[in-house]
C-alpha cells in the first residue's frame, strides 16, 4: 500500500492512509448490514459523561480504595512516573525502527533507558546482568528456568527435578513443569519456612535447582538461606529467586548476596508501575556471571564511543522470549521510579512496608489467628478459622470489607494455611488508613458473633450481590451464535 508522510514530529514521521484508498475498500457482506437503523438514544454529552463517571466510581482501585492485596504489592503508582511516558520523544517511538536511520540515532534514547534500568536492577539484586524482555512475572519465571535448563544442558548435567516449597506462588511449579522438570514439593515447618530436613532428603545429584521466595508467602524471611544455597550448589544445582516479595528487602538485602543464581522481578509490584486489569506487566530476569551467556537476545550494549546497540551474537542464548524490547512503557515508568527514589528512597520503601505490615499484624492479632508468632516482613498472614464457630468463613469477611469500602485482601492463599487471609499494606499507606482498616476489621469480626447473617449476605452495597461461585464454575452458560 502506498504510504505518504504527512508531517514530521521531532524527526519522527506520522503515517496515514491516502484518502483515495478508501474507495478501494471492499463492500460489506449484506448479511452484516442492519435492516433498520440502530435504536440509539440521543443524549447530551454531559449526561453521557456523568453516566460513565458514575460507572467508574463503582470500581475498586488503589486510587480510590485501600487495596491490601497480599503477595501482589498493589502500591500507589506515582503520577510523575506516568507523565514521563507521555514525552513525545518516547511516546512516538516505534520499536521496529532501526537504531540508525539517515545518520540520526533514532532509538538511542530508548536504548539508553533500557541499559540504565538494567544496570540499576542488576545492582539492586546483586546480579551480573538482567534482561528486560519478559512481559510478566510468570513470563520472567519461565525465562529464568529456561536459563537454568540451558546451563545444565551446556554442562552435560543430568537434572530431572526442581524443588519448590508448598508456600510458593502457583506459577513456580507451572514454570518448572513447562520447562521440562518434575516438581518436588517440600512442606513448611512450624516456623513457616521450608522444612529443612525434608528439603535435604529431596535434594540429590539430579536436582536442577530450588525456587524460593525470600521472604516467603507467609511473610517470613528464611534465616537458613545460606545453608540451603550451599547445599544446592554442592550438587551443581541453581538457586532461583522469586522476586514477588522484593518490596520487603529493597535497598537492604540482595538476592545475589544470599546465594541466588537467577531471579525475576515484578516491575508492576515493586517499582511503581501499573498492576491490574491483566497487565501489561514486566518481569525482568537477572543472572549471576556463570549464567550470563544464556540470557535471551537481543541484549543492549554500550559501545566504546558511548552509543548503544542491540547485540544478537550470543551463541549460547536461549533465544527470543519476547518481541522487541519487552513492555517499554512499563520499563520507562520503573526507570523514572528508580531515579525518583534513589538508593535511600528504596531503602525507605522496605522500612515502611515492613513497619506497616507488622503494625497491622499486632493490631489484628487478638482477633484472628496469626500464622507467625514473631515479627513478619512485608505482609502478614492470618487464618479465619475462628470465624467458623459463628458459621462463617474467610470469604464472608472478605465480602463484608467490600461493603465497608476496602478491597478484600488475598484469601485462601497460601494453600497451606486454612481459611487464609493475607494482608499487604505496602509502604504507601498512611497510619490513618491502616487504623481505619483495623477498625473495620474488628467491627466485622465482632459482628460475626452477634449478626452473622449480615456477613452471609454481603456485599449489599454493590450493583451485583453475592454470587454463587461454585455454581458459576460448574454450570457455565456458554452460547456461541456465530458460524463455524
Amino acid at each position: 500500500m502506498k504510504l505518504i508522510y504527512e508531517k514530521s514530529i521531532e524527526g519522527l514521521s506520522a503515517i496515514r492512509m491516502p484518502r483515495d484508498t478508501m474507495d478501494e475498500m471492499p463492500e460489506l457482506d449484506p448479511r452484516l448490514l442492519r435492516e433498520h437503523p440502530a435504536q440509539l438514544p440521543e443524549l447530551p454529552e454531559g449526561e453521557v459523561v456523568r453516566h460513565y463517571t458514575a460507572l467508574s466510581r463503582l470500581n475498586f482501585s488503589v486510587d480510590t480504595h485501600f487495596y491490601p492485596l497480599g503477595s501482589c504489592t498493589m502500591k500507589y503508582n506515582p503520577r510523575a512516573c506516568e507523565q514521563v511516558t507521555t514525552f513525545s520523544g518516547l511516546a512516538n517511538l516505534h520499536p521496529v525502527w532501526p537504531q540508525f536511520l539517515g545518520g540520526d540515532m533514532m532509538t538511542q534514547g530508548a536504548l539508553e533507558v533500557l541499559f540504565n534500568t538494567e544496570r540499576m536492577l542488576s545492582d539492586i539484586t546483586g546480579m551480573a546482568e538482567c534482561t528486560l524482555q519478559p512481559m510478566a512475572g510468570s513470563h520472567g519465571e519461565l525465562t529464568g528456568v529456561m536459563i537454568m535448563a540451558a546451563y545444565h544442558r551446556d554442562k552435560g548435567n543430568k537434572k530431572t527435578h526442581i524443588i519448590i516449597p508448598d508456600s510458593a506462588h502457583g506459577t513456580n511449579p507451572a514454570s518448572a513443569n513447562i520447562a521440562g522438570y518434575e516438581v518436588i514439593t517440600v512442606p513448611s515447618g512450624p516456623d513457616g519456612m521450608m522444612d529443612i530436613a525434608a528439603f535435604k532428603q529431596a535434594l540429590n545429584e539430579e536436582t536442577a535447582g530450588v525456587m524460593l521466595t525470600c521472604p516467603n508467602t507467609l511473610g517470613v524471611f528464611n534465616s537458613r538461606i545460606h545453608e540451603i544455597c550451599d547445599a544446592v550448589h554442592a550438587v551443581d544445582g541453581l538457586m532461583y529467586y522469586d522476586g514477588a516479595n522484593l518490596n520487603a528487602i529493597l535497598g537492604r538485602c540482595k538476592p545475589g548476596a544470599m546465594g541466588f543464581d537467577v531471579c525475576h522481578l515484578n516491575l508492576h509490584k515493586t517499582f511503581g508501575t501499573p498492576h491490574g486489569g491483566g497487565g501489561p506487566g514486566a518481569g525482568p530476569v537477572g543472572v549471576t556471571e556463570k549464567l550470563r551467556p544464556y540470557l535471551p537476545i537481543s541484549r543492549v550494549e554500550r559501545r566504546t564511543d558511548g552509543t548503544f546497540r542491540l547485540n544478537y551474537d550470543e551463541p549460547k542464548s536461549i533465544g527470543y522470549i519476547a518481541p522487541f524490547y519487552g513492555n517499554f512503557a512499563v520499563i520507562l515508568r520503573a526507570y523514572a521510579y528508580l531515579l525518583l527514589l534513589g538508593h535511600e528512597g528504596l531503602r525507605e520503601v522496605s522500612n515502611l512496608a515492613v513497619l506497616n505490615a507488622n503494625y497491622l499484624q499486632e493490631k489484628l492479632r487478638p482477633y484472628l489467628a496469626a500464622v507467625t508468632e514473631g515479627r513478619c516482613m512485608h505482609e502478614c498472614v492470618f487464618s479465619g478459622e475462628p470465624l467458623k464457630k459463628h458459621g462463617l468463613h474467610t470469604l464472608d469477611l472478605a465480602k463484608g470489607l467490600i461493603d465497608r469500602g476496602c478491597h478484600p485482601p488475598t484469601i485462601y492463599f497460601p494453600l497451606n494455611v486454612p481459611e487464609a487471609i493475607m494482608i499487604e499494606p505496602t509502604e504507601t499507606e498512611s497510619k490513618a488508613t491502616l487504623d481505619a482498616f483495623v477498625e473495620i476489621m474488628i467491627d466485622l469480626i465482632e459482628s460475626a458473633a452477634t449478626h452473622p447473617e449480615q456477613l452471609h449476605d454481603a456485599p449489599v452495597t454493590t450493583p451485583v450481590g453475592r454470587l454463587d461461585e461454585v455454581a458459576a464454575a460448574k454450570m457455565m452458560d456458554l452460547v456461541y451464535t456465530g458460524e463455524m
